[in-house]
C-alpha cells in the first residue's frame, strides 16, 4: 500500500478512535483514557514482536531516541484526551493541522528534511482556516476585532490544549523517524507502544491499580478504541517509512475533517458551516505543504 493511503487510513483510524473515546468513554479521566490509548494499544500489538531483531543488537543513538521520546508523547496524550473530552471536538481536533507546520522546522533542524517552496504558502492556508474557525469572534464593521479570531486560539481553552498538543507531536512525529532509522517500521509500532504501555503501566497504573476495575467495567468501548489506536499506530509507522515526514503527517491531518464531520453528525455539534469551510482551507494548506 502506497504512503498516502496508509497515510489516509491512519487518519480515519485516529478520528474514530476519537470520536469513540468521547462517546463511550465520557466518565473516565485523562490519565484512565492514556491507559487505553497507550497501555491496551501495547498489549494488542504485542504479538507484532515476534520476530524482532536482538535489542542488544540497537546502537545507543536508537535508545537516545526513544528516552526522548516517552515522556513527550504521554505528555501530549494527556492534554489530548482532556481536550477532546471536555471541549468540542470541531474546536480541537481542527488545530492538529499545525502539526505538519511546526514540522517543517523541527525535521529540518533534527533530520535534515526540507519540504518544497510551495510550504509557505500551506503554512498561510492553515493560519487562515485556524482564523475562520474562531471568525465569529469577529465584528462587522469594527476592523480591530478581526484580529479576535487570533486571539480566541488563546481563549478557547480547548484549541489552546489541542495547539500545545499540535507543537509535542512535531517532535515526536520526528523523533520517531529518527529512531526507525535504527529499527524496521513493521516492529517499530509494536516496539515503541510496548514501551509506552509498560510507562503508562509505571507511572499510572501501579499507584493506582483501581484504574484497571474501571477498564475491566467497559470491555467492549475499550477494546475498540485500543483496536482503532492500534491500526493508527501501523499505518503511521508503515507510511512514515516512504516519505519525509511533514508529508505523511500533513496527509494524516485529513483526520481534523472527519473529526468536524464525527462532532456534527454523532454529537451534534452545532456550527458546521462556518467550522467546515475553516477545516477545509486548513486541509488545503496542508495538502500544498505536502507537494
Amino acid at each position: 500500500m502506497d504512503w498516502v493511503s496508509l497515510s489516509l487510513l491512519c487518519a480515519f483510524s485516529l478520528a474514530s478512535a476519537d470520536a469513540a473515546t468521547k462517546a463511550w468513554l465520557q466518565g473516565f479521566s485523562a490519565r484512565e483514557l492514556v491507559v487505553v490509548r497507550f497501555g491496551v494499544v501495547g498489549l494488542l500489538m504485542t504479538p507484532l514482536l515476534v520476530g524482532m531483531p536482538p535489542l542488544l543488537d540497537l546502537p545507543p543513538a536508537f535508545w537516545v531516541w526513544i528516552a526522548a521520546l516517552i515522556p513527550l508523547e504521554i505528555a501530549a496524550m494527556l492534554v489530548y484526551m482532556a481536550a477532546i473530552r471536555d471541549h468540542p471536538l470541531s474546536l480541537t481536533l481542527p488545530y492538529l493541522a499545525f502539526t505538519p507546520v511546526f514540522v517543517i522546522a523541527v525535521a529540518w533542524v533534527l533530520l535534515g528534511e526540507k519540504v518544497s517552496p510551495l510550504g509557505a504558502a500551506g503554512v498561510g492556508l492553515v493560519v487562515a482556516g485556524a482564523w475562520l474557525l474562531n471568525s465569529r469572534h469577529a465584528k462587522r464593521g469594527n476592523w480591530r476585532s478581526w484580529t479576535r479570531p487570533f486571539t480566541a486560539i488563546v481563549e478557547e481553552p480547548g484549541s489552546r490544549m489541542m495547539l500545545a498538543v499540535a507543537a509535542i507531536y512535531a517532535v515526536t512525529a520526528t523523533l520517531g523517524k529518527g529512531a526507525m532509522r535504527h529499527m524496521d517500521p513493521e516492529f517499530f509500532g509494536a516496539f515503541y507502544f510496548a514501551l509506552l504501555g509498560a510507562a503508562v503501566c509505571l507511572l499510572i497504573v501501579l499507584p493506582r491499580p483501581r484504574i484497571l476495575i474501571k477498564l475491566a467495567r467497559r470491555p467492549a468501548p475499550v477494546l475498540l478504541v485500543g483496536v482503532l489506536m492500534g491500526l493508527m499506530v501501523y499505518t503511521h509507522f508503515l507510511a512514515l517509512q516512504q516519505v519525509e515526514v511533514a508529508y505523511m503527517i500533513a496527509v494524516k491531518r485529513t483526520s481534523l475533517l472527519f473529526g468536524i464531520l464525527y462532532g456534527v453528525l454523532i454529537f451534534r455539534e452545532t456550527g458546521l458551516s462556518t467550522r467546515l469551510p475553516g477545516g477545509l482551507l486548513m486541509l488545503a494548506g496542508v495538502a500544498l505543504i505536502a507537494r
